[in-house]
């Protein structure tokens, strides 16, 4: 094992629960404002993972007030207070870009049965 993976291992996190891309997530991050600070959710779609170990990231997309807002989340950051799953998606994609061109009902995803 080479150093600096020895070093990046004691930065990875392990409370957060696993999610896929199509999954439909709620991001808790810790937003600072001055000397305060609050939670503030962002709900939407992974539409993307990338990257490995601490390095690693994932996209969520979701649509407000009818225009679509993409937002990139490291997995390891210590901003995020929790990752929620509401719910699963079965997809046959790794990447979900094609979401982006989509309006209302074609943008859904069809949920995992299993």
């Amino acid at each position: 094992m080479n150093l600096i993976n020895a070093v990046e291992d004691k930065h990875l996190r392990t409370d957060l629960d696993p999610f896929r891309v199509g999954d439909t997530v709620k991001v808790h991050v810790i937003i600072r404002e001055g000397d305060k600070e609050r939670i503030q959710i962002f709900r939407g779609d992974v539409i993307g993972r990338r990257g490995s170990g601490v390095k690693s990231t994932f996209t969520v997309r979701k649509v407000s007030f009818g225009v679509g807002v993409e937002r990139v989340f490291p997995v390891h950051s210590k901003m995020i207070k929790k990752i929620e799953v509401v719910r699963k998606a079965s997809v046959r994609r790794a990447k979900l870009y094609y979401l982006r061109d989509l309006k209302g009902k074609a943008a859904r995803l069809k949920e995992d049965q299993g």
